[in-house]
C-alpha cells in the first residue's frame, strides 16, 4: 500500500480496450454500442480478442477471460481498460493473472459491480489504483447519461488532480449520518456480496485503516444483514476508519411478508448492524447501481466527512 501506482491519466483519441471478464452483456449488440460510446467521448475503442464470447452465464471460458486482461496491459497501444458489464465471474479469473506484468504495465482499469474482485486484487496484488465507475454495457452507454455521471467519471480519468467531493452537483437530501466525525484514509470496497466472497481468500483486500464503500443490488434486507454480521464476525468492520455506503437499489422486500412476519427496510439493516462502530458512517451516497453513480478512485486517499455527509477525494487517480 505504501508504493501504490497511478496509471496515467486519459487524453482524448486515447485507444481503451473493451474487456467482458465477469457475464456477457444480454444484447450481442451491446459491444457495438460500446465502441460507438468510447468514440463519441472522443476516445478510439479496441475489443479484446474474446469480448464476444459466451460460456453459460460467464463471458466465455474463464483462460480467455484472463487471457484479454492480460492481453490489454500488455498492449502498448491501449492507454486504458474499461469493462463492458460485471455480473458475475471476475473471481474466478484472479489467479490466472499475472500481477507483475500489470503493475509493469500499469494502466487504468475502470469498471464496478462484480468487478469489484478485480479492484480488490489489483490493488492488493499489483499496487495499482483503479477506478469503481460506470461500465459500457448500460452506465456509460445510457441514452439519458446525466451530466454528474458523466462529468465524474471524465473528471477522475483525464484530471491528474484529486476529485474533490463527490457529492458536487449531487441533490444530498438522502444522504444520512449514522456516526459524526471525519476520517482519512486508503479508499477499499465495493459491491458487499462480492467483497463478502473474497472473506478467507488470497485476495482478501486489507482493510486496517482504510475508509470502506459498499454498495449493493437486488439483495433483501436479510440478506444484507447477514453480509454484514459477517463483516462484524471476522472482525472487519472493526478495523476500518470510516464507512461509506452507497445507493443499494432494489434491496428491500419485494412482497408483504406473512401474517404476523416482522420485517426491516434495507436502511434499518444497515443502521442496526453498523450501529457498534465508533467511526464514521454516512449512507445514500450517490455510488451503486444507479444513475448518479460517482467515480471513486480504489486505493486512493479520501476523506469521509461525517459531520457533512460527504466523501471527499483528497489523491488524484491519475498522474
Amino acid at each position: 500500500m505504501k508504493n501504490l501506482i497511478k496509471p496515467e491519466r486519459l487524453n482524448l483519441g486515447d485507444t481503451i480496450g473493451i474487456i467482458a471478464p465477469a457475464s456477457a452483456p444480454p444484447d450481442p449488440k451491446a459491444v457495438d454500442r460500446a465502441v460507438t460510446v468510447l468514440e463519441k467521448f472522443g476516445f478510439k475503442a479496441k475489443l479484446s480478442a474474446n469480448v464476444r464470447a459466451r460460456k453459460g452465464y460467464l463471458a466465455g471460458d474463464d483462460r480467455d477471460r484472463a487471457a484479454d486482461v492480460m492481453a490489454m496491459f500488455a498492449d502498448p497501444e491501449v492507454k486504458a481498460i474499461i469493462c463492458l458489464r460485471g455480473g458475475y465471474g471476475a473471481a474466478r479469473i484472479l489467479d490466472l493473472l499475472d500481477y507483475k506484468i500489470i503493475r509493469r504495465h500499469a494502466k487504468l482499469f475502470v469498471g464496478y459491480s462484480d468487478i469489484t474482485a478485480l479492484h480488490s486484487a489489483f490493488q492488493l496484488k499489483a499496487g495499482l489504483i483503479s477506478v469503481h465507475a460506470p461500465m459500457l454495457n448500460s452506465g456509460l452507454a445510457a441514452d439519458d447519461l446525466p451530466e454528474f455521471t458523466r462529468a465524474a467519471f471524465l473528471r477522475t480519468v483525464m484530471e491528474a488532480k484529486a476529485a474533490g467531493s463527490i457529492c458536487a452537483g449531487y441533490d444530498k437530501k438522502d444522504i444520512s449520518t449514522l456516526h459524526c466525525g471525519v476520517a482519512e484514509g486508503r479508499l477499499i470496497g465495493g459491491n458487499l456480496s462480492v467483497l463478502c466472497a473474497s472473506i478467507g481468500t488470497p485476495f482478501q483486500p486489507q482493510f486496517k485503516g482504510r475508509i470502506l464503500f459498499l454498495e449493493d443490488v437486488g439483495e433483501r434486507p436479510y440478506r444484507l444483514d447477514r453480509m454484514l454480521t459477517q463483516l462484524l464476525s471476522a472482525g472487519i468492520l472493526q478495523q476500518v476508519a470510516g464507512v461509506a455506503i452507497g445507493v443499494n437499489s432494489d434491496c428491500e422486500e419485494k412482497k408483504s411478508p406473512p401474517s404476523g412476519e416482522y420485517t426491516q427496510s434495507a436502511a434499518d439493516v444497515i443502521a442496526e448492524r453498523l450501529s457498534s462502530l465508533k467511526v464514521p458512517v454516512v449512507t445514500g451516497l450517490p455510488f451503486g447501481h444507479v444513475e448518479l453513480n460517482a467515480a471513486l478512485p480504489v486505493g486512493a486517499k479520501v476523506r469521509l466527512d461525517g459531520d457533512n455527509g460527504d466523501l471527499i477525494i483528497t489523491e488524484a487517480a491519475v498522474t
